[in-house]
């Protein structure tokens, strides 16, 4: 049985910026690192972004190990919050004073598929992925949010053929205006990928040396590997399991511990209190993950610090991207400030009863905290407000 002052579950951004926030007002206290993954934590976004744009897979790494023993390829299965004792899959114990859960969440299957379907999320399916692309050359992408889109354009820049497909009318149609997101469909498709809206997929099944995709229309598509980003589902057996405050994740207070003492949650899983929102939500981005641990860490080696940092998230899309802050709903109320030809730059506006709720920052660069400031401002706002209140 190993014991550690600070014990992590979940080997991602979170529990990484927590061995950082720890080491800032503890240099000595032990910290143990579960993880399922088989890799130390690393920099997640690279794997649809950076890394199919040239950057070297040295670069994405977070050196944590110079900061915390790290158990990988292990599953946490017990968590006994009386004793501070946690037991993984094979067998082995940790004791701890402080415990983290920053246990993330798993993709979203499709009932069908035997192995045949890259659930994108981690950097062995990133290695996976890039292996098919050194003598396959045509991928089908399922699903056109986040992964989904940000797969068919880094697969496309390697010069592999991709056919999205889409169950929506159109690519991030749930957060974009109905006509940035269709124009997104037009863009794809001069960049050369067959964008296939309004269409499910049936099956996918190994055929001789390929796979065949086969719609809910009845198409067939042949395909050198198949690719699905259809949101994830957090991880919270573990949580529900030790008798935390559920709902819609791990529930913390504002210093990011749960309703068991000595036990912390940070990242994907945490139900927090979002400062500007001015209500509780969940956000699964990497800001937040970061930003999150390293307070959680702090606190564990003993600070008292409120969590009110705003959330950020961005995309690459081709020559496109995004920074973008609060909600994003295609059913909200949205102002459009076009600062140059439509689509190519400008900013959009979320509202709800006249107050902004979320900003969308497309092609607008260095502007996120002037939108952070703008959520925070009651509002009520009209048009005549917002048109020219931010630009690049």
């Amino acid at each position: 049985m190993k014991h550690y002052k600070y014990l992590i579950i979940g080997g991602g951004l979170a529990g990484d910026g927590a061995t950082r926030g720890i080491r800032e007002l503890d240099t000595e206290g032990s910290i143990g690192m579960i993880s399922m993954e088989p890799d130390p934590p690393y920099m997640r976004p690279n794997l649809s972004k950076g890394l199919w744009k040239g950057r070297p897979v040295e670069k994405i790494w977070r050196k944590t190990e110079e900061r915390a023993e790290l158990h990988l390829s292990r599953k946490a299965t017990h968590i006994d919050p009386n004793k501070k004792v946690v037991r993984d899959d094979q067998g082995d114990e940790y004791t701890y004073e402080k415990l983290l859960l920053a246990t993330s969440g798993s993709p979203n299957h499709l009932p069908f598929g035997n192995g045949n379907i890259i659930y994108y999320r981690n950097f062995q399916d990133y290695k996976h992925l890039r292996a098919l692309t050194e003598h396959g050359n045509h991928f089908v992408v399922i699903g056109g949010s986040f992964i989904g889109s940000e797969i068919a354009a880094a697969l496309t820049i390697v010069g592999e053929k991709v056919t999205m497909i889409l169950r929506d009318d159109a690519i991030s149609d749930h957060i974009f205006p109905s006509d940035l997101a269709h124009f997104l469909n037009d863009y794809y498709r001069q960049k050369g990928v067959e964008v296939l809206t309004g269409e499910t997929v049936a099956s996918v099944q190994k055929e001789g040396d390929r796979l065949m995709v086969r719609t809910g229309s009845g198409r067939a598509i042949e395909a050198d590997g198949v690719v699905a980003g259809i949101g994830i589902h957090i991880n919270l057996d573990l949580a529900k399991e030790a008798g935390l405050k559920i709902d819609d994740g791990i529930v913390v207070n504002e210093r990011l511990e749960t309703s068991v003492p000595d036990v912390y949650a940070a990242g994907d899983v945490a139900n927090f209190f979002h400062s500007a929102l001015e209500k509780r939500t969940r956000v699964e981005h990497e800001d937040n993950a970061v930003a999150m641990g390293k307070l959680a860490g702090r606190n564990m080696a003993g600070a008292s610090e409120t969590y009110t940092h705003i959330p950020m998230f961005y995309s690459d899309l081709f020559e496109l991207g995004y920074e973008a802050v609060g909600e994003m709903s295609s059913k909200m109320e949205t102002i459009v400030d076009w600062q140059e030809e439509p689509f190519k730059k400008g900013v959009v506006y979320y509202l709800d009863d006249g107050r902004v709720r979320g900003v969308l920052l497309w092609n607008v660069w260095k502007q996120v905290d002037n939108a952070r400031a703008l959520l925070m401002e009651k509002g009520p706002f009209k048009s005549e407000d917002l048109k020219g209140r931010i630009t690049s």
